[in-house]
């Protein structure tokens, strides 16, 4: 990752120590509130995009608890990320339906697109593989969502160009016609 500096552009990034800043002012509002720390870890995931090591160390200070117990209530929620995730999250369904019409052979050609195992994250930090049990999309199977987007009776041929249209933003979208 390029540093404002290298690049010469500032670009609204927001720096580490805005991020811990802004995690210390959730923390003095919400470390004597009952309950408060799963909506802390969900802020924080907000903020960082993940839950950084140092800020669950910060969360479990303000907390007055242990490291591992607060990272025992984050390793319990499917929800939570412990590394970076992806600029999009792509998500195989491995519900029966899709099981059955393709699904195990939509995760292998992605696997193999992208060069990443289930979990995993591409080295651009583009994509992150995920898989789901259900869509409800059963009657078009097999289906993948790509961020909020539902793409129904895929088929492996589909994917390299699929891919590429997230890879290259909103215009390629507009380009093909969709």
């Amino acid at each position: 990752m390029e540093s404002p500096s290298s690049t010469g552009c500032a670009c609204n990034q927001v720096t580490e120590q805005d991020q811990i800043r802004q995690l210390d002012d959730i923390l003095s509002e919400y470390r004597s509130v009952p309950g408060g720390l799963i909506p802390v870890l969900q802020m924080t995931q907000a903020i960082f995009g993940y839950l950084p090591e140092t800020a669950l160390r910060r969360i479990a200070r303000a907390f007055n608890k242990s490291y591992s117990e607060v990272a025992g209530v984050v390793s319990f929620y499917s929800f939570f990320n412990t590394v970076p995730r992806g600029k999009h999250t792509v998500r195989v369904c491995l519900g029966t339906a899709c099981y059955v019409r393709g699904g195990k052979q939509i995760l292998a050609s992605l696997k193999s697109h992208l060069g990443v195992d289930v979990g995993e994250t591409t080295a651009d930090m583009n994509f992150t593989l995920d898989v789901g049990r259900c869509f409800g999309a059963c009657g078009l199977a097999p289906v993948i969502m790509i961020d909020d987007d539902v793409h129904q009776r895929i088929k492996v041929s589909q994917l390299a160009r699929l891919l590429d249209q997230y890879r290259n933003g909103p215009a390629a979208h507009k380009e093909d016609g969709e």
